[in-house]
This record gives structure tokens, C-alpha cells and sequence, in this order.
């Protein structure tokens, strides 16, 4: 199973769970091994399982054109400390929703930050709509910086990984096709999956983001996908039903490096 390779590593025990993601051309189901959650303030790293979308998702986040570039030289993630984590439409505001921390899997719920107030975190939310937010109590969470970010551009079918706001690796990957195209927009890295079932490779990050076309998906949300494959044929092409694909070595090298929260970028 993963370990943390940057921090102190640790292992964790094997629990047993099955994803659905938009994948391509199959259901990708996998079995987990949640981490544990790294000291404060290391960003928490999971391998877990795709959060259910709320059934009161907040409105989409206003941002700047979708082909600027979305690589921060630091990113602020928040790592839920207690059991729950009340979900507000604004500071100050009555709960709309509660997260559940550990999630239903069992690993630990970690959220990207998008804007601070005084007391308060508006961070990016794995449900439908795309761009969806909420805003948390500090209170609630412990707040920690996390240098990376990833861009994928769909013109050129590549993944660029960012560290502290530069490009440091270019890796080539496939994208949706003209049908059941990759949704553009600003995300974020949810989990982190370690497949049993063959052709997705040895790693899949779940994101925030979810397909514009295909609202479920072998009995899955259509939540989009970064993970390894066995076709490489198809690297280099628009070929899947949304899901990113990159080679196993390539996945595996995002896998050893990338926590939880870091930003997903697709334009």
C-alpha cells in the first residue's frame, strides 16, 4: 500500500471499499488502505473513497478566465480535526451540511482552501456543482501549505506538475473524447486509490471535479479521475469518459508526491 514519501512514513491498516469513477471505458472498482494523518502542519495525504455529493451543493465560485493558469506557489489545504465539519453558505452562517471526518472509508477529510476570513475557510467541495464551495470554522480544521499543483491542458493532451509556482515535470496523458469530454475548471485532489481490478494501474486520485455529461456512471457519481492505465496507446489522446490517464510510472511519481488538496487545474 502507499506510504508518505516526504514525511515521516507510516502505514495503515487495509480497509476494504469500492469506488466508482467516470473511468475509461470501464468502472474502475478498488480496494483502500487509508494513511494516517501526517503531524500538523504537513498536509494530509489519504488513500479513501469518493464522498457521496451533498444534495445542497453551493453555488460556483467566481473565477478568472479558465485558461489562466491555476498553479499558486503555495496552497493552504485544511485538515478536518474532529468528527465533523459544518458546512456554512457564508462566515457565520447556519450549517448547510456536515462533512464526516474520518469519511465513511475511514481516511481522513482534507479540503483546499480558496479564501480566508476572520475565524473562517471557504474551501472547495466534492459534489455537484462544479466550483462548488463552503465556508468552516478554523476551529475545525488544521490549516497547512502544500506547494504543488497540477495542470492539465486538453489541447495538448499533458499534465504539467507545478512546485511553489514553477513547472517542474511534463507529463503526457490522455483526456476525454469530443463526447464525454474532461470538465475545464479549477479542482482539487480528494483521495488517493490503490485499484485491485486490472487496467487503471497502481494509483487513482479522486478530484472535485465531476463529468458535464454523465451525471452517474456503473454506479458512481461521474467524478473525475487521475490514474495510471494499461493502454498506452491511448497516452497522447482524447480517450476516456473524463477520467485523466497517465502512464503507471507517471501516476506513481504524483502518488509519492502530491497531498490531498493540492490543486487540479483542467483548461
Amino acid at each position: 500500500m502507499p506510504i508518505l514519501p516526504t514525511e515521516p512514513r507510516r502505514r495503515a491498516t487495509l480497509i476494504a471499499a469500492a469506488v466508482a469513477l467516470v473511468c475509461a471505458g470501464a468502472v474502475a472498482f478498488v480496494a483502500f488502505g487509508p494513511l494516517s494523518a501526517a503531524p500538523t502542519p504537513t498536509p494530509t495525504r489519504s488513500v479513501a473513497a469518493t464522498p457521496t455529493p451533498s444534495p445542497t451543493p453551493q453555488a460556483t465560485r467566481t473565477a478568472a478566465p479558465v485558461d489562466a493558469v491555476d498553479a499558486p506557489a503555495s496552497t493552504t489545504v485544511a485538515a478536518a480535526t474532529g468528527a465533523e465539519v459544518p458546512v456554512s453558505a457564508e462566515p457565520g452562517g447556519a450549517t448547510t451540511q456536515t462533512l464526516s471526518n474520518p469519511q465513511a472509508s475511514g481516511a481522513p477529510l482534507v479540503l483546499r482552501v480558496v479564501d480566508e476570513r476572520a475565524g473562517w475557510v471557504e474551501v472547495q467541495l466534492a459534489q455537484r456543482p462544479n466550483g462548488s464551495t463552503g465556508w468552516v470554522r478554523t476551529s475545525a480544521v488544521a490549516l497547512s501549505e502544500d506547494p504543488y499543483a497540477i495542470v492539465v491542458t486538453r489541447s495538448t493532451n499533458t499534465l504539467d506538475l507545478y512546485r511553489d509556482g514553477k513547472v517542474v515535470e511534463s507529463y503526457p496523458v490522455a483526456t476525454g473524447t469530443g463526447g464525454t469530454p474532461t470538465p475545464t475548471g479549477r479542482y482539487a485532489l480528494t483521495e488517493l486509490l490503490a485499484p485491485t481490478n486490472s487496467g487503471y494501474g497502481p494509483y487513482a486520485y479522486g478530484t472535485t471535479a465531476f463529468s458535464d455529461v454523465l451525471n452517474s456512471f456503473g454506479g458512481g457519481p461521474g467524478q473525475i479521475g487521475l490514474h495510471g492505465t494499461d493502454d498506452t496507446s491511448s497516452i497522447g489522446t482524447a480517450a476516456s469518459h473524463g477520467c485523466i490517464r497517465m502512464h503507471n510510472d507517471d501516476i506513481t511519481a504524483l502518488a509519492e508526491r502530491l497531498p490531498l488538496g493540492t490543486p487540479f487545474q483542467v483548461r
